[in-house]
Protein backbone atom coordinates (compact mmCIF):
# COMPACT_ATOMS: atom_id res chain seq x y z
CA UNK A 1 0.00 0.00 0.00
CA UNK A 2 2.83 2.19 0.72
CA UNK A 3 4.15 1.76 -2.97
CA UNK A 4 1.32 2.56 -4.15
CA UNK A 5 1.05 5.69 -2.36
CA UNK A 6 4.53 6.66 -2.99
CA UNK A 7 4.62 5.95 -7.00
CA UNK A 8 1.54 7.90 -7.03
CA UNK A 9 2.85 11.30 -5.73
CA UNK A 10 6.14 10.52 -7.16
CA UNK A 11 3.67 10.65 -10.83
CA UNK A 12 1.83 13.80 -9.44
CA UNK A 13 5.08 15.24 -8.94
CA UNK A 14 6.04 14.25 -12.40
CA UNK A 15 3.01 15.51 -14.26
CA UNK A 16 3.45 18.71 -12.20
CA UNK A 17 7.13 19.29 -13.36
CA UNK A 18 6.54 18.80 -16.71
CA UNK A 19 3.73 21.35 -16.81
CA UNK A 20 5.09 24.01 -15.35
CA UNK A 21 8.69 23.46 -17.80
CA UNK A 22 5.66 23.53 -20.53
CA UNK A 23 4.32 27.34 -18.87
CA UNK A 24 7.57 28.62 -18.62
CA UNK A 25 9.13 27.65 -21.98
CA UNK A 26 5.41 28.46 -23.26
CA UNK A 27 4.34 31.55 -21.68
CA UNK A 28 0.86 33.20 -22.40
CA UNK A 29 2.28 36.01 -23.34
CA UNK A 30 5.69 35.53 -24.90
CA UNK A 31 9.20 37.67 -24.35
CA UNK A 32 9.99 39.80 -26.72
CA UNK A 33 12.83 42.97 -27.38
CA UNK A 34 12.53 46.45 -28.81
CA UNK A 35 16.11 47.38 -29.97
CA UNK A 36 17.49 50.39 -31.24
CA UNK A 37 21.47 51.19 -32.67
CA UNK A 38 22.27 54.71 -33.88
CA UNK A 39 25.22 56.43 -33.97
CA UNK A 40 26.40 55.85 -30.24
CA UNK A 41 23.15 55.02 -28.82
CA UNK A 42 22.11 51.23 -28.17
CA UNK A 43 18.55 50.46 -26.50
CA UNK A 44 17.13 47.36 -25.92
CA UNK A 45 13.68 47.08 -24.14
CA UNK A 46 12.95 43.90 -23.20
CA UNK A 47 9.31 43.22 -22.23
CA UNK A 48 6.37 40.58 -22.52
CA UNK A 49 4.07 40.47 -25.00
CA UNK A 50 -0.21 40.03 -23.73
CA UNK A 51 -2.56 39.41 -26.37
CA UNK A 52 -6.16 41.42 -26.49
CA UNK A 53 -8.25 38.07 -26.67
CA UNK A 54 -11.30 39.94 -27.04
CA UNK A 55 -10.72 42.80 -23.86
CA UNK A 56 -11.27 45.81 -22.89
CA UNK A 57 -7.56 46.84 -23.01
CA UNK A 58 -7.57 50.93 -21.15
CA UNK A 59 -10.47 51.90 -19.59
CA UNK A 60 -12.36 52.17 -16.35
CA UNK A 61 -12.10 49.71 -13.38
CA UNK A 62 -16.25 49.89 -13.01
CA UNK A 63 -15.94 49.02 -16.93
CA UNK A 64 -13.30 45.79 -16.07
CA UNK A 65 -11.00 47.00 -17.67
CA UNK A 66 -7.30 44.72 -18.03
CA UNK A 67 -5.75 47.83 -17.76
CA UNK A 68 -7.45 50.51 -15.96
CA UNK A 69 -7.08 53.91 -16.09
CA UNK A 70 -4.92 55.71 -13.00
CA UNK A 71 -3.25 52.20 -12.20
CA UNK A 72 0.43 50.99 -12.01
CA UNK A 73 1.24 49.01 -14.91
CA UNK A 74 4.03 47.46 -15.68
CA UNK A 75 4.26 47.87 -19.05
CA UNK A 76 3.40 44.59 -20.43
CA UNK A 77 2.83 41.02 -18.74
CA UNK A 78 5.02 38.87 -16.53
CA UNK A 79 8.27 40.82 -15.76
CA UNK A 80 8.80 43.99 -15.73
CA UNK A 81 9.52 45.96 -18.72
CA UNK A 82 13.25 46.93 -18.77
CA UNK A 83 15.53 49.48 -20.53
CA UNK A 84 19.14 49.16 -21.23
CA UNK A 85 21.17 52.02 -22.78
CA UNK A 86 24.65 51.88 -23.50
CA UNK A 87 24.55 56.33 -23.47
CA UNK A 88 22.63 58.67 -21.91
CA UNK A 89 19.21 59.22 -22.91
CA UNK A 90 17.39 62.76 -22.33
CA UNK A 91 13.78 62.67 -21.67
CA UNK A 92 11.79 65.61 -21.78
CA UNK A 93 13.89 67.83 -19.51
CA UNK A 94 15.38 64.72 -17.16
CA UNK A 95 18.89 62.78 -17.62
CA UNK A 96 18.16 58.97 -17.84
CA UNK A 97 21.99 57.60 -16.87
CA UNK A 98 23.96 54.61 -19.47
CA UNK A 99 22.67 51.44 -17.43
CA UNK A 100 19.89 49.28 -17.36
CA UNK A 101 15.81 50.45 -15.64
CA UNK A 102 12.59 49.69 -15.08
CA UNK A 103 10.14 51.12 -16.77
CA UNK A 104 6.54 51.22 -15.52
CA UNK A 105 3.13 53.31 -16.47
CA UNK A 106 0.00 54.62 -15.30
CA UNK A 107 -2.27 55.10 -18.04
CA UNK A 108 -4.95 57.42 -17.78
CA UNK A 109 -7.30 58.69 -20.33
CA UNK A 110 -5.66 61.42 -22.63
CA UNK A 111 -2.16 61.27 -20.53
CA UNK A 112 0.00 58.17 -19.46
CA UNK A 113 2.85 58.68 -16.81
CA UNK A 114 5.77 56.66 -17.54
CA UNK A 115 8.35 56.21 -14.52
CA UNK A 116 11.95 55.07 -15.33
CA UNK A 117 12.76 53.33 -11.90
CA UNK A 118 16.57 52.03 -11.10
CA UNK A 119 14.91 48.69 -9.91
CA UNK A 120 15.80 45.79 -12.03
CA UNK A 121 13.69 43.14 -10.44
CA UNK A 122 12.37 40.90 -12.91
CA UNK A 123 8.83 40.05 -11.39
CA UNK A 124 6.08 42.78 -11.76
CA UNK A 125 3.46 41.87 -9.85
CA UNK A 126 3.84 44.84 -7.61
CA UNK A 127 5.14 48.34 -8.26
CA UNK A 128 8.74 48.94 -7.88
CA UNK A 129 9.48 50.90 -5.08
CA UNK A 130 8.82 54.44 -5.52
CA UNK A 131 12.25 55.97 -3.42
CA UNK A 132 13.73 53.99 -6.74
CA UNK A 133 11.82 56.23 -9.49
CA UNK A 134 14.07 58.39 -11.17
CA UNK A 135 11.69 60.41 -12.95
CA UNK A 136 8.35 60.54 -14.10
CA UNK A 137 7.15 62.28 -17.64
CA UNK A 138 3.64 62.18 -19.31
CA UNK A 139 2.56 61.82 -22.44
CA UNK A 140 -0.60 61.82 -24.42
CA UNK A 141 -2.69 59.16 -25.70
CA UNK A 142 -3.24 58.93 -29.24
CA UNK A 143 -6.13 56.74 -30.40
CA UNK A 144 -5.62 54.69 -33.72
CA UNK A 145 -7.86 53.27 -36.04
CA UNK A 146 -7.45 49.52 -36.39
CA UNK A 147 -6.74 47.49 -33.40
CA UNK A 148 -3.88 46.38 -32.38
CA UNK A 149 -3.74 42.53 -31.20
CA UNK A 150 -0.69 42.12 -29.27
CA UNK A 151 1.24 44.64 -26.69
CA UNK A 152 3.67 45.83 -29.03
CA UNK A 153 6.99 48.16 -28.15
CA UNK A 154 9.01 49.63 -31.04
CA UNK A 155 11.12 52.82 -31.62
CA UNK A 156 10.47 55.18 -34.47
CA UNK A 157 12.85 57.78 -35.78
CA UNK A 158 12.02 61.21 -35.75
CA UNK A 159 9.43 62.74 -38.44
CA UNK A 160 10.79 64.63 -41.62
CA UNK A 161 11.51 68.38 -40.89
CA UNK A 162 10.63 67.67 -37.10
CA UNK A 163 12.73 67.97 -33.96
CA UNK A 164 15.35 65.67 -33.85
CA UNK A 165 14.01 63.22 -31.63
CA UNK A 166 13.40 59.61 -32.12
CA UNK A 167 10.70 58.04 -29.75
CA UNK A 168 9.91 54.74 -27.83
CA UNK A 169 6.18 53.70 -29.16
CA UNK A 170 3.94 51.80 -27.10
CA UNK A 171 0.57 50.29 -28.96
CA UNK A 172 -1.96 47.89 -27.71
CA UNK A 173 -5.50 48.08 -28.77
CA UNK A 174 -6.69 50.98 -29.99
CA UNK A 175 -4.20 53.25 -27.63
CA UNK A 176 -0.62 54.68 -29.07
CA UNK A 177 1.73 56.36 -26.45
CA UNK A 178 4.78 57.72 -27.93
CA UNK A 179 8.03 58.53 -25.36
CA UNK A 180 10.48 60.94 -27.38
CA UNK A 181 14.00 61.23 -26.08
CA UNK A 182 17.25 62.20 -27.32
Amino acid sequence: MKKKIIYTLLLVLALFLIYAAYVISNPVSPLDTASYTEDDKEILITYSRPFKKGRLIFGNESESALVPFGKYWRTGANRHTMITTSSDLKFADNLLNAGEYSLYTVPGESTWDITFNSTNAFFGITQPDPEMDLFTISVPSNMLEDSIEQFTIDFIPSPPGGPSSTAIRLRWDLTEIVIPFN
